[in-house]
Parts: C-alpha cells; sequence; structure tokens
C-alpha cells in the first residue's frame, strides 16, 4: 500500500510539473510562429492557435488542474505519513511535499518550458485541447465568482480576451529583432516608421515654404520657362498677386509640351491654361491618412496649410517613402548635408534637420511630438529665442547654438553627454 501511494504521488507530481510547463509555454510562446503553422497545414499548431486565442480561460483551466492535483498530492503524502509515524504526519507531510511541488512541479518545468515552449505545446496539443473542453465549464463557473467578488469592490474586468498584440508590444518586438548582416537596424528603422505612418502629422515632415520654389504668373512665360528649367523638381506651385494665394500647380513636363506646341510667341501662352487645380491638405493630417489620399486622387503632391488656411509648405508622396525607407536620392536632388559629425563626437546640425531624422540616423531617443526640427525642440525646451554661444543640457545631451538669423535657430552643436540631464 505504501508503494502505491508513493507511486501515486510521483504521477501527481510528474502532472503538476506537466501543467505548470504547459502554463509558462502558452504565455511565452509565439502567436505568429503558430499562426504560420497553422497557414502551413500544421493541425496542432491550428489547435494552440485557437487555444491562444482563449489565453485568460486556458491559463485558469492549466492553474485549476495544476492546483487540485497538487493538493491531492499533499492529502495522499499526509495520509501516509499518518500511517508510518502517527500524529506528527501531517507537520512531516507539508515538510516534504512542500520543496517537492516548488522545485519539481513548479519552479523546474517553468525553466524547461522557457527553453522551447512551441515544441512543448505542439506536442501536447491534443491532450491540452481535451483537458480545455472538459474543465472549461467548471472554470467559467469559478471565474464567474471571482469577477462578482471583485465587482463588490469596484473592480471591473472583463470576460473578453484581448485577441491581438499591442501596438507598443509589437514595436518592442521590432526592437528586438535580431539577425546577421549591418541592415537589421535600418530594417527596425523601417519597420518601426511603418508603424508611426498614423501617429505622424504632415506639418512634421513638410517642405517649410521658405525652402519651395515658387512661380510668380505675372511674369512673362519666357522667364517662368528659365526658372522651372534651372530648378530640380517636377512641379511647382503657381501664384498670382501674393505668394499665399497659390492659384495652380505647373508640371515641368506640361509646361515644356506647351511651349513645344505652340507656334507663336510663348509669352502669348496663358500660363493658368497649363496649371493644374491646387491641393489643399491641413497640417494635422497624419501621413497614413495623406499617403492613402495620394493613392485615390493619383497624385504626388500636395499644399500644406494651418488652421487659418496659410500656407506652411508641401509635403509629396516621395516625402512619405523617405519617413519609412530614408532619404531617396537622384540624379536631379540638390544634397544638403545638415548634419556634420565632429572629431569630439559631436554633431553640427542645422537648425531645420528634423528631430525624427537625428533618432532615425544615430539611434537617439529625442522627443518629436513638441516640435518636428532642431531648432523648434530648443524654442519649445528653453522657452525663449536662445543667444548666439548659449549652451542648454537636456534630454541627454548638451545643445551649443552656433549661429542664428533673426529670431530663427540655424547652425547648433549637439554633443551627447554620457550621463543623461
Amino acid at each position: 500500500m505504501t508503494i502505491i501511494l508513493l507511486l501515486v504521488i510521483l504521477v501527481l507530481l510528474f502532472m503538476g510539473a506537466f501543467f505548470s510547463a504547459c502554463e509558462t509555454a502558452i504565455t511565452v510562446s509565439s502567436k505568429a510562429k503558430f499562426h504560420h503553422l497553422a497557414k502551413e497545414g500544421d493541425k496542432r499548431a491550428v489547435i494552440i492557435k485557437d487555444l491562444q486565442q482563449k489565453l485568460g480561460l486556458v491559463i485558469s483551466v492549466l492553474l485549476m488542474c495544476n492546483t487540485m492535483i497538487n493538493t491531492g498530492a499533499v492529502s495522499l503524502a499526509t495520509a501516509l505519513m499518518i500511517n508510518l509515524v502517527g500524529q506528527e504526519g501531517p507537520a512531516y507531510a507539508s515538510l516534504i511535499m512542500g520543496p517537492l511541488i516548488l522545485v519539481y512541479a513548479e519552479v523546474m518545468p517553468k525553466m524547461l518550458a522557457l527553453y522551447s515552449p512551441e515544441r512543448l505545446l505542439l506536442t501536447s496539443a491534443h491532450f491540452l485541447s481535451i483537458m480545455f473542453k472538459i474543465f472549461r465549464p467548471f472554470n467559467q463557473v469559478i471565474n464567474v465568482f471571482a469577477r462578482k467578488t471583485l465587482s463588490l469592490f469596484g473592480i471591473k474586468t472583463s470576460a473578453q480576451d484581448a485577441d491581438h498584440a499591442s501596438l507598443d508590444e509589437l514595436k518592442g518586438v521590432i526592437d528586438l529583432h535580431k539577425g546577421p548582416g549591418q541592415d537589421v537596424p535600418h530594417e527596425r528603422a523601417m519597420l518601426k516608421s511603418i508603424l508611426d505612418l498614423g501617429s505622424v502629422q504632415v506639418g512634421e515632415i513638410m517642405v517649410h515654404r521658405k525652402n519651395v520654389t515658387m512661380l510668380n504668373a505675372d511674369e512673362p512665360l519666357s522667364i517662368i520657362v528659365d526658372q522651372v528649367l534651372s530648378c530640380p523638381f517636377t512641379r511647382l506651385p503657381l501664384w498670382k498677386g501674393d505668394p499665399d494665394n497659390i492659384i495652380g500647380i505647373i508640371n515641368a513636363k506640361a509646361l515644356l509640351r506647351a511651349v513645344r506646341s505652340h507656334p507663336g510667341d510663348i509669352d502669348d501662352l496663358n500660363i493658368k491654361n497649363i496649371a493644374s487645380k491646387p491641393w489643399f491638405v491641413p497640417e494635422s493630417t497624419d501621413l497614413l491618412d495623406q499617403l492613402q489620399a495620394f493613392r485615390q486622387r493619383r497624385e504626388h503632391f500636395s499644399l500644406v496649410v494651418d488652421e487659418y488656411g496659410v500656407l506652411m509648405g508641401i509635403v509629396t508622396l516621395e516625402d512619405i517613402l523617405e519617413e519609412i525607407v530614408g532619404d531617396i536620392a537622384d540624379e536631379h536632388d540638390i544634397t544638403v548635408k545638415g548634419v556634420r559629425p565632429q572629431a569630439d563626437g559631436s554633431f553640427i546640425v542645422d537648425g531645420s534637420v528634423t528631430i525624427r531624422d537625428l533618432n532615425r540616423q544615430f539611434d537617439w531617443n529625442l522627443p518629436d511630438e513638441p516640435a518636428a526640427t532642431v531648432a523648434g525642440l530648443l524654442l519649445y525646451q528653453v522657452r525663449m529665442i536662445p543667444e548666439v554661444g548659449q549652451t542648454f543640457m537636456f534630454y541627454g545631451f548638451r545643445f551649443e547654438i552656433l549661429r542664428r538669423q533673426r529670431n530663427q535657430i540655424t547652425l547648433v552643436k549637439i554633443t551627447p553627454c554620457l550621463d543623461p540631464v
């Protein structure tokens, strides 16, 4: 009889270890991996994928089974020790079973499950499915009592489990992505940029109006043609009377076709007939909506205005794509080096360089919510227009004002600090 009780206790300890390992495995296993295996036709992966969608209930069932098994093992051990040593049996049973359950039925199986959670779940898929179907009704009753009890203390819980990973979790997975080659950091930056499209506004990436080449409709067409030919851009805003009064967009190809097909003096051409209708978008539009709008309208160019309708700048399809893949240069682009690394580890940065570009290029963590550019971040942080030579330290960087034109900060020296301030 004693040997039989010992064998039963050992079996219960093994079963408790199994359920503890499964509890850990189903928590830490990759949902993406099981999704991929399920698509390839693995029936076991389909079972585990279904269980992962009911993660809260599954863990509750595993905990309930584990608790029942451990309780049964302790009860049998108590009966066995009473038969062996008498009334002091319960004390000996507690002293023996406590460490055994803790080490061999809790800690050790959980450690083993961490090494290969997917293999454990695939091996146990059918058994776990059967156990879940058997104990699910009992577990649901227990969950109802638990929720009712919590509601007495004002704690509200939902019976439904989240069936998708949060955005922050997905970004964390991207940050942890590793692989061979030097392109991994660039791949991580691209993936995170795609996720950020919905939280970045066009006002943060637009080309400011002071850097936009615009054409005056009141000038002779011959002068306008010369301006277009000397400009590296294909599409240019056309204004009349006031630079804020944009009346159209000139496409260089359309202009040259009109000039070539006109038999007489090109100054006789009406530039308004060549221009296309301007498209205005608010600066608060996020990049994801703007990208979809570009696709729907089949256009690559839009004018950005503020809440008062004042022209702020332009945004193109290329600007949005560059937010994902980085700078795209072609043979007509004018290279402007806004960031110049120095031998002492510092960087000479133009005030118009965007915070997002710095973070992406150097893996920094400067905040880009309060301002889009380096100059804007400084103005936001110091709450004044700084003088040349002034130095500020925040966010773990040292900022020194090198040049200022009127009220605009045009050149800054940025030095990463060893100890963030």
